[in-house]
């Protein structure tokens, strides 16, 4: 797809994100812990200000100081914090990184699609599909990689002979109904639309997570979750509030 310089949208996440950081940015949030002690974990690997500061950036729109519309969602996602196994925190960064970063969320939803039958595939097919979006540009190739570093260390793939191939790792199980219906929402955010519930847990976006609770139980359980029928009788999920929601089928 051809874009003009006004039309590519915007990328926002253009750098490497440990989960270390990431975590400690989420504790910030949460009130268990310090600024301080997440400027010295950035210190330790940012030795220039300028790499400081454009880390800075990323993870104030990841949890410090999220987007308007983001802010009590992110709240939300620090109370689980307190409920949640420690194992379970990639989750939650990674709800609130596809909410607040579409660039995140379309490369792990390709890399979810891409990987999906046989487990892998060549990065170099998640940058082409990037590029039908974001455009054959340096900035989107380098960005697009730092994500799938990003999702690596996080524990979700493993990257192979280079970074030229990408592996899917195992599914973590979710089994806490809060954190269920968060991710669910965060699934709804990124898509900007409804969603059935059958294809939630085949979601390409959320492929790092096997979401193991009746989906449509808990969805009725949350607040911040509706769900309707459509005109097939299945049933569709949407954000709380949101009207004449579109179905998302893919």
């Amino acid at each position: 797809m051809t874009s003009t310089k006004n039309s590519v949208p915007h990328i926002g996440f253009d750098r490497f994100i440990p989960l270390d950081w990431a975590t400690c940015a989420l504790r910030v949030r949460a009130g268990q812990e310090t600024p301080e002690t997440l400027e010295a974990l950035i210190g330790e690997r940012e030795r220039s200000e300028a790499s400081r500061k454009k880390s800075r950036s990323v993870l104030k729109g990841l949890w410090l100081a999220p987007r308007t519309g983001l802010a009590l969602f992110a709240d939300r996602g620090a109370v689980l914090l307190g409920e949640i196994e420690a194992s379970a925190v990639p989750a939650l960064c990674w709800g609130m990184a596809i909410s607040a970063y579409p660039f995140f969320g379309k490369v792990a939803e390709l890399t979810g699609r891409l990987t999906s039958i046989q487990g892998d595939c060549a990065s170099a097919e998640v940058h082409r599909r990037m590029a039908e979006t974001y455009g054959e540009r340096e900035t989107a190739y380098r960005a697009a990689n730092r994500v799938m570093q990003t999702q690596a260390d996080w524990g979700t793939l493993t990257r192979v002979d280079k970074g030229r191939r990408i592996i899917r790792r195992a599914p973590m199980t979710i089994s806490h109904d809060g954190l269920t219906a968060w991710l669910i929402e965060a699934a709804l955010r990124y898509t900007g639309k409804a969603m059935s519930v059958a294809t939630l847990q085949s979601s390409a976006v959320l492929y790092p997570f096997t979401l193991d609770q009746p989906l449509a139980f808990v969805a009725s359980k949350s607040p911040a979750l509706e769900l309707r029928a459509d005109g097939s009788r299945s049933q569709i999920v949407a954000i709380q509030g949101l009207d004449h929601p579109l179905v998302h089928r893919c």
